[in-house]
């Protein structure tokens, strides 16, 4: 049979594309034991999604990582927070595996690493290498497992992206298995009028609906009466056999009358509208409680692409005198299902809960830019920094301001300005803007001073304020004393912290000589491993500079020995 030479090309890319998507059996498992998760793919977290899976370490560090297939290093990238350690490895079917947190690499990666490292005289340090310099195997030890960077306990944070677009996808769509026969749970359930003459139980407001477990398993919802055009919502979670940990959901559908509203799941998404997760969960509610509730419709601002389907942009409208059965099916990535059936009744009733009036002073029109003076400082908003207009709380102070709440996500960053010109040359050089927490505890947020101008830059709605840090940090040896010989010592450990504005540069040296000493913010501690520099003296002279953001500096100096 003969085909065109267009329909050769469409057979042969459609093979090829079935051949490369999510290839089984080709990657192996990074870790040697069996895979327990703490966190899943596509997991909400705060203002990302998350873009691979945290395998449990049996709650150690140093467990060896393999790579999962031959590749080549492409990246490597050491930050105090964040991925903290991390390794990229592109593999030649055109993936990319993602490995961090990690304790530290092989032995090659690290020899390669310190040089840069003492090169740059940096721990933080990100490079590239040509491709093919750092070659590896399948199943060769390239890294050990660690709690590096933003990590809240030892796991191996682990990735597979597209090499090309560099989309992450779920790593367990390539074959790896996870024990699973557990159903998703179901936390809260909501209903949103989202018309101007909504309204849900007499309540023109969201409100918070009850349910209980049925004989099969299911739940049901107490009956709704609304009219308008509403929505539903709902915070949940996932657990894996083998594991306590509250993990995110899969995949969530949701039909009215058995028509499918709306429909989407975590098999992939891109870097660059990860942020839009914010206008997907209720971020008001998010604010107020610290809970992530998942809405079932989709707002006009929501850029996501990880809809399957969508009907009415997943919102539903209620007409008088008919009935509606709504079902919210969430399942993880095993196919575990919890089935939730809302019956509504549409139903015209005078609310008793009516809308609240949120109106200000002040209107924020979220495509154009906005600038308001509040005394003690001013903010700018640039045209689209938030997803969508409304009336913003504003309040004017002497030192300190109050930009809203932080009730209402910010999409881009804005600017806050301070005006510092009453404080003296010296007393500038100890100040700099923070922003108060719920407890009114400042935060620092980084500063650029020109002259009797502070500026900076955020995302956060709230209070800001100028503070001034006088203190310079502390330095406390942990694991030595002067003139101690540590000649069976392997490291060097000392304790660096600042109660205010915070830790900015370390330095140490020895004998006068660029040491590296890595730096763990967690648990604030600099260490130096005695393998990275061959010692030629037996007495050590250990000097260690320290200077938080503002300039306050602080310095240590011992003398140890060694044979």
């Amino acid at each position: 049979m003969r085909f065109p030479l267009f329909g050769l090309l469409l057979i042969l890319s459609s093979l090829i594309y079935g051949q490369e998507k999510y290839p089984q059996d080709v990657f192996q498992s990074p870790m040697g034991i069996p895979l327990v998760l703490a966190g899943t793919f596509g997991e909400l977290r705060s203002n990302h999604f998350h873009a691979g899976i945290d395998i449990k370490t049996q709650r150690r560090q140093g467990l060896p990582i393999y790579s999962i297939a031959d590749g080549t290093v492409t990246r490597i990238k050491i930050s105090h927070w964040g991925y903290g350690k991390a390794l990229y490895v592109a593999h030649p079917n055109g993936y990319t595996s993602v490995y961090a947190h990690l304790q530290k690499f092989g032995p090659e990666i690290e020899a390669y690493i310190k040089e840069v490292q003492y090169q740059k005289q940096s721990y933080e340090v990100e490079v590239f290498p040509d491709y093919g310099e750092l070659k590896v195997e399948k199943g060769g030890i390239i890294a050990y497992s660690g709690n590096s960077g933003s990590s809240s306990g030892p796991h191996l944070h682990f990735e597979i992206r597209s090499s090309v677009t560099e989309k992450p996808t779920n790593p367990l769509l390539y074959g790896y298995e996870v024990r699973d026969a557990t159903n998703p749970t179901i936390i809260g359930l909501f209903g949103y009028p989202l018309s101007e003459d909504a309204v849900i139980n007499q309540s023109a407001e969201k409100l918070q609906l009850s349910f209980a477990r049925q004989p099969d398993g299911s739940f049901l919802a107490d009956k709704v009466q609304a009219i308008g055009t509403i929505g539903f919502g709902f915070n949940g979670f996932d657990r894996q056999d083998l594991a306590a940990n509250k993990n995110g959901v899969f995949a969530v559908k949701q039909t009215v009358n058995g028509k499918v509203y709306s429909e989407y799941d975590f098999e992939t998404f891109s870097f660059t509208e990860s942020r839009y997760i914010n206008t997907m969960i209720d971020y008001e509610h998010f604010g107020k409680f610290k809970q992530r509730i998942q809405k079932c419709f989709k707002e006009p601002s929501n850029r996501l692409s990880i809809y399957k389907t969508l009907h009415n942009q997943g919102k539903i409208d209620i007409k008088e005198g008919l009935s509606y059965n709504v079902e919210l099916l969430i399942s993880d990535y095993e196919g575990n299902e919890t089935k939730v059936i809302i019956p509504v009744e549409g139903k015209r009733e005078v609310p008793k809960v009516a809308k609240e009036d949120s109106k200000t002073e002040n209107f924020i029109i979220a495509d154009k830019p906005n600038n308001f003076d509040l005394g003690a400082a001013k903010v700018y908003f640039p045209a689209n920094t938030f997803y969508q207009d409304f009336y913003i709380d504003l309040k004017k102070g002497q030192d300190t301001v109050t930009i809203h709440e932080n009730t209402v996500p910010a999409h881009r960053n804005f600017t806050i300005s301070f005006d510092a010109s009453k404080y003296s040359t010296e007393e500038r050089k100890q100040l700099f803007i923070a922003r108060l927490d719920d407890k009114l505890s400042p935060r620092h947020h980084k500063t650029y001073k020109r002259e009797g101008s502070f500026t900076t830059r955020t995302r956060a709605l709230g209070m800001y304020t100028l503070v001034k840090d006088t203190v310079p940090p502390t330095i406390k040896p942990r694991n030595f004393k002067e003139k101690q010989w540590l000649s069976n010592y392997s490291y060097l450990s000392l304790e660096i912290s600042d109660d205010l504005s915070g830790i900015n540069t370390y330095r140490a040296t020895l004998n006068g000589d660029w040491i590296l000493m890595e730096y763990e913010p967690k648990t604030r501690t600099i260490t130096y491993n005695f393998d990275d520099k061959i010692l030629d003296k037996t007495q050590c002279n250990l000097k260690v500079i320290v200077t938080d953001n503002v300039g306050n500096t602080s310095s240590f100096e011992s003398t140890f020995f060694r044979k």
